[in-house]
């Protein structure tokens, strides 16, 4: 089953009487931005003049121009008229990375805060593009490793965005939707992009005939998609993914630190940093052919980046790059065989992102997969291409990636625990409730407060920043709880209960938006305990 690898957005006339779906995929290094009018015709890559660099193409780049008021220039904009190496605070660049981190590393030093400059990005694509069609509806990607805190973010973003409907979808399940696969493929994607590492093993449900909907439509701000299109309805299910918050950027800096380890990787440097990778990942140069980038260091002197395709090869298998891949492939398949897959069930691979692009990513994919066939459609349009198949087309059935737990007394030992409620790979919205009983801990206990967390799984990796550089870190505790948020909801005890006696009876469901809910009974009275909402989980 060969797909086109180099297939092209066609070319469309759009006016201010089209309606259609808007599609922006946020990237680290480049915001692709993607029009479909709702008659069904082909989607198109869209010229936004002077923030873009090409058709469809924006610079993740955001620049305070002025000091005392909210001026600013975007994208190519900035590029153009120079200012990438001038007074590198006053300029916003990889910060989608930060969007929704609990904690932002020196490395980003803009006067900007991330969340602002990709609200600032997307607010000005959206002016751009709402006086050139009317958008019906808006479609987002979020990645995987960040989504609850992303999803968050873009909300509040689009809150003052006059359109009927928002969708959110996942990077990978986008991207298994821009490689073209028929239905009933299973496939897995690997999303390489400039911030993020993401993995999944998708379904696209249907074929031989069958073609029955699933109920989870991807969605956020509470708003339904429609699916009044004329295009055939396709179904995705995920059925394992995993992510980690290393990408292209990254391997930057480590290049760039590997052959100037005495100079402060200034943005001049970094961007021939990514020049030298880019080139070194050609397919068709020599292994041991030596390119070279003259780059200027803070005190203007003059020095030499120098690098070949099996010297990058090597630096990226010495910081840890394969291993962390392989990581991220055994946590998305142990995820999927929950879901009752197994490896031969693969019908294809596809490579999306420009860290997709090195060649040894490939390599040692195709080696862990065998013999399974690879799609490499357009690595930067893809996703956002996907995202417009998914609505109002397709439908997908979500699984939880990290699952989620409930801290409680154990009677038995007694002492608090963890206690799992849903593991990863959990489909959701949930069909049936899971009951729980609990017990109280303390004398005349007058309350028992919910606290939920997310389990961290042992072996998997978190990138830590030493002396400003990106390193990967094993995660080596099986115990580890992340508390998904600090609201703790508090239920009362009207008697109070002694130490150990069965108290309440709780039924945990997941709802379509992906939110823990709990009701419940006294066991001790049957008094009703109403239902509350736990906050969205992932």
């Amino acid at each position: 089953m060969e797909k086109d690898k180099n297939e092209k957005v066609h070319q469309t006339v759009i006016n201010k009487r089209d309606f259609g779906t808007l599609a922006i995929d946020l990237g680290s290094s480049t915001t692709v931005v993607v029009f479909q009018k709702e008659n069904g015709q082909p989607p198109e890559l869209l010229d936004l003049p002077p923030i873009s660099r090409a058709p469809g193409e924006i610079p993740s780049l955001i620049w305070k121009s002025s000091e005392k008021e909210e001026c600013y220039l975007i994208g190519q904009e900035i590029i153009d008229l120079n200012l990438i190496n001038e007074k590198e605070k006053n300029l916003s660049q990889d910060f989608k990375r930060w969007i929704g981190s609990s904690k932002i590393e020196p490395i980003y030093d803009s006067k900007i805060s991330p969340e602002k400059a990709g609200e600032i990005l997307i607010h000005s694509i959206w002016g751009k593009v709402s006086t050139k069609v009317k958008i019906k509806r808006l479609v987002l990607t979020a990645p995987v490793d960040t989504y609850r805190e992303y999803r968050t973010w873009l909300v509040n973003v689009c809150n003052s965005l006059k359109v009927k409907e928002i969708a959110l979808v996942d990077e990978p399940t986008a991207a298994a939707m821009g490689a073209g696969l028929e239905p009933g493929s299973t496939l897995l994607v690997l999303d390489f992009g400039g911030s993020t590492i993401d993995m999944s093993i998708v379904a696209l449900e249907g074929g031989e005939g069958q073609a029955s909907p699933i109920a989870q439509l991807v969605r956020f701000d509470g708003n339904n998609l429609e699916g009044k299109s004329s295009q055939v309805l396709r179904t995705a299910k995920v059925l394992g993914k995993s992510g980690l918050r290393l990408g292209g950027k990254d391997i930057d800096r480590w290049i760039s630190h590997h052959l100037l380890p005495e100079e402060k990787p200034t943005n001049s440097i970094l961007r021939k940093a990514e020049e030298l990778k880019c080139e070194l990942s050609n397919i068709n140069i020599k292994e041991t052919l030596v390119i070279t980038k003259e780059v200027k260091n803070n005190q203007n002197s003059t020095k030499f980046l120098k690098l070949s395709k099996k010297g990058l090869e090597e630096l990226l298998i010495e910081k840890g790059l394969l291993k962390s891949i392989e990581k991220l492939f055994k946590q998305t398949i142990n995820v999927a065989k929950r879901n009752s897959f197994e490896l031969k069930d693969l019908d294809s691979v596809v490579l999306v992102g420009g860290g997709s692009r090195i060649p040894l990513i490939k390599k040692y994919l195709s080696n862990i997969c065998d013999s399974i066939p690879f799609l490499t459609p357009p690595p930067i349009e893809a996703i956002a291409l996907g995202a417009l198949n998914l609505t109002p087309g397709v439908q997908v059935k979500d699984v939880l990636n990290k699952g989620v737990s409930l801290r409680c007394w154990n009677k038995k030992n007694k002492k608090h625990i963890w206690h799992p409620l849903f593991l990863a790979g959990q489909t959701w919205p949930t069909n049936k409730p899971l009951e729980i009983i609990l017990a109280a801990s303390t004398i005349n206990q007058s309350s028992i407060d919910l606290i939920i967390g997310e389990p961290q799984e042992q072996g998997s990796n978190e990138i830590i920043y030493i002396n400003g550089l990106p390193t990967l870190k094993t995660i080596e505790s099986k115990e580890e709880i992340k508390k998904i948020n600090n609201t703790i909801i508090s239920i009362p005890l009207d008697p109070p209960s002694e130490v150990g006696q069965d108290c309440i009876k709780l039924s945990f469901n997941i709802n379509d938006k992906c939110q823990l809910e709990v009701k419940g009974i006294d066991l001790r009275n049957n008094n009703k305990i109403n239902s509350q909402n736990l906050g969205e989980i992932r």
